[in-house]
């Protein structure tokens, strides 16, 4: 009996620990270290601090920030941006309808990474799935792999005549599937980066650690 107290006793913690955290106009969050399940709110942002471990992350008009080291399995915002600190891993989708995505050196998103408007921005890192955008900038960074492949879809709407999106595969990156393009764009790429085929566009190959323009 005394080692079935003990057990639960043990267990109890990390059961509370793993709670889901929802909220109405304010921010949620979990401490460096700290683990929860689904993270919700609603006029607000999530952070999760470095080394947490999370389920879920989700807002309405708010960020999501993952800090070093992080996990999670999926996040999503409408309205906000999403970033991903050095070495955090997402386990499936990562998707902004209105915001920025950025992942520093290290992290990993094994899903997809997509948006409709909002640059997205990969620091030495690697996306196991595909890279999607309506209107985004995309920069695929020196040395971060995509094993998918990169979408831009066709806009429509009122602002259907905007600049075309400018997508850059920087220095030894990799691009593993198909750069697939519904509508106009600028495609600037490494001289030393891999890609796939490429659908809607042009390649115009640049040297050194940058495009010129």
């Amino acid at each position: 009996m005394r080692f079935i107290t003990l057990a639960l006793a043990l267990a109890l913690p990390l059961t509370v620990a793993a709670q889901d955290i929802s909220k109405v106009n304010g921010t949620v969050s979990v401490d460096a270290g700290g683990h929860a399940g689904n993270l919700s709110t609603v006029n607000g942002s999530v952070r999760v601090g470095d080394h947490a471990s999370i389920q879920e992350g989700s807002t309405v008009n708010g960020a999501v920030e993952l800090g070093d080291g992080a996990q999670a399995t999926a996040l999503h915002t409408v309205n906000g941006a999403i970033a991903l600190g050095q070495g955090a891993q997402v386990r499936g989708k990562l998707q902004s309808t209105n915001g920025a995505i950025s992942l520093e050196p290290s992290s990993e998103v094994t899903g997809d990474v997509a948006n409709v408007n909002g640059a997205i921005e990969l620091k030495h890192a690697h996306v196991g799935g595909n890279i999607e955008t309506t209107s985004g900038n995309i920069l695929v960074g020196a040395d971060s792999e995509v094993d998918g492949g990169v979408t831009v879809n066709e806009q429509h709407g009122w602002n259907s005549f905007n600049r075309p999106p400018h997508v850059v595969i920087g220095p030894h990156a990799v691009v593993r599937g198909t750069l697939d393009f519904h509508r106009e764009v600028v495609l600037q790429v490494s001289d030393s980066a891999q890609i796939g085929p490429v659908k809607g566009a042009t390649a115009m190959r640049f040297s050194g650690t940058q495009p010129l323009n």
